[in-house]
């Protein structure tokens, strides 16, 4: 984990809910901290689901500690049926990210042994964690999915487009190659949280607006090209140099990848607002993807073994290329704003109907 955001929130949220404790003179106010660090969240939206499940589980399960201690006492083994009993009602109540919090709750509550002014005053000090947690979340330095989100999909990029270019041109050292690789894969898992973050944040917490639905579908779109590209990269680790080829297929497959890596940069840039508006381009695209398949099968048609493996590779390079000429269209009418809502709600409800959001 990075040093970030999240990180010196959580510090300044464990220090306001210690203060806090101090001020109303609580005992223990060590459990307010601990129950700050469990409430911190990534995203507004998070934020304020978790504090509602909190609130109710964390109640729940001081009750059932209070009554419990009043009856059974602080035996270890009468605390941990009683945890057993929470976790089975959290998971009924499909709040699974709150147990933790509430099982420190129960036992901190339990421990008092029916005494009710220690069993609220600790029930109470869960309480300011968790509220300290959720004020210090939406007014320091607000998480913005949406931003975080953005950067790092030219990140991302970056490192997809150096493996491209070298991958099939066998340029790149072998460790190097699968370190990246390595290192793709988890900025492109990333990526994938974050998405979902932001999407959760959008639908959630705003109203389903023409303009943010047309983010959530740039973005979408934006993701499953990503998860295209690391596709081919698969394609060719596994088959690619398995299979017969001639050095003029070599040449072929690896001017055909770099022409796919330039569309898909080409596209960032137009999303950036860096290049004129160009619809054609997409159009020679879908030109050059079928031209290329054409060309592997005819020269291949006589080789089958080699045009088993290689068929796997030209159509993860085929589908890369296709995604990325949808994610240019949808650019094109991104970019193009207001005056052409018709045609964008149209592109919209085809892309839901493909890929549902819910």
């Amino acid at each position: 984990m990075s040093f970030g955001a999240r990180v010196l929130k959580t510090g300044i949220a464990v220090t306001l809910s210690l203060y806090i404790s101090m001020l109303l003179d609580f005992s223990l106010p060590v459990i307010a901290a601990v129950a700050a660090i469990f409430a911190m969240q990534p995203s507004i939206y998070l934020s304020w689901r978790n504090l509602l499940d909190q609130l109710q589980t964390n109640t729940l399960g001081a009750a059932m500690a209070m009554l419990a201690g009043m009856f059974l006492s602080k035996d270890p083994f009468a605390i941990g049926i009683v945890c057993i009993l929470v976790i089975m009602i959290c998971l009924k109540l499909k709040m699974e990210e709150t147990i933790g919090l509430t099982l420190v709750t129960v036992i901190v509550v339990m421990e008092a042994s029916g005494q009710w002014d220690f069993a609220l005053n600790r029930f109470l000090l869960s309480l300011i964690g968790i509220g300290s947690a959720f004020l210090i979340n939406i007014l320091f330095f607000p998480p913005k999915p949406k931003e975080q989100f953005v950067k790092l999909i030219h990140t991302v990029f970056q490192k997809l487009s150096l493996l491209l270019r070298t991958v099939v041109s066998d340029e790149i050292k072998e460790n190097v190659f699968r370190d990246e690789k390595r290192r793709l894969e988890a900025a492109v898992k990333l990526l994938g949280e974050k998405y979902s973050l932001f999407e959760e944040d959008l639908k959630k917490l705003n109203k389903a607006k023409y303009s943010r639905i047309r983010h959530i579908v740039v973005y979408k779109q934006m993701l499953t090209t990503l998860h295209k590209g690391a596709e081919v990269l698969d394609a060719v680790e596994q088959h690619y140099f398995q299979a017969d080829r001639t050095p003029e297929m070599d040449a072929y497959f690896d001017r055909h990848l770099e022409r796919l890596i330039k569309y898909h940069e080409h596209v960032m840039l137009k999303f950036d607002d860096k290049l004129k508006p160009d619809s054609s381009e997409a159009d020679r695209m879908e030109r050059d993807n079928e031209a290329f398949m054409k060309k592997m099968i005819s020269d291949y048609s006589e080789e089958r073994e080699g045009l088993l493996r290689l068929s796997i590779v030209a159509a993860a390079m085929y589908d890369y290329g296709y995604q990325t000429g949808r994610l240019d269209r949808l650019v094109e009418q991104y970019n193009r704003g207001p005056e052409e809502k018709e045609a964008v709600e149209s592109l919209i409800a085809w892309f839901k109907k493909q890929f549902p959001l819910d």
